[in-house]
């Protein structure tokens, strides 16, 4: 599933907008790990959009997870914007910014062995524990504390 139509979205204060113009997947993912339960406060929810199609307006700051990852927020208000990984051409935008995330199904649940007793997501999506998703993504075994 793909939607081209442009979105735009914005931090609880306003202060940075995000526009995107192209290729989205408008279909969240979710993943568990403690990571982004820190990051989150229970499941981090994203969806991806290319690069190439992202335009951030206002001050951004930026925060390096992991060796391989950098997540953002609003310098003013601390709301979540997205993660990427550092040599990526996706951006993993956060669905709670934009108004025309409302009707998107779920996609995904990662590290579901992992989820807290009150974040169980219900539907048709596909799942995978940790195992099963290390064994696929290598480079992320060790880098969710």
């Amino acid at each position: 599933m793909s939607a081209t139509d442009a979105i735009e979205g914005k931090c609880l204060c306003g202060a940075v907008t995000i526009r995107i113009d192209g290729p989205h997947d408008p279909r969240p993912g979710v993943c568990h790990c403690r990571m982004c339960q820190r990051w989150s406060g229970g499941a981090f929810m994203a969806f991806n959009a290319s690069a190439k199609a992202v335009t951030i307006s206002g001050e951004v700051r930026l925060f390096q997870s992991s060796t391989f990852a950098e997540r953002a927020f609003c310098p003013v208000c601390g709301s979540h914007l997205y993660s990427r990984d550092l040599d990526s051409d996706t951006y993993e935008l956060m669905p709670g910014l934009f108004d025309a995330a409302r009707d998107w199904p779920l996609r995904s649940e990662i590290y579901t062995d992992q989820a807290l007793a009150s974040v169980q997501l219900g539907g048709a999506h596909n799942r995978a524990t940790a195992a099963e998703y290390e064994a696929k993504n290598k480079f992320v075994e060790g880098e969710t504390p």
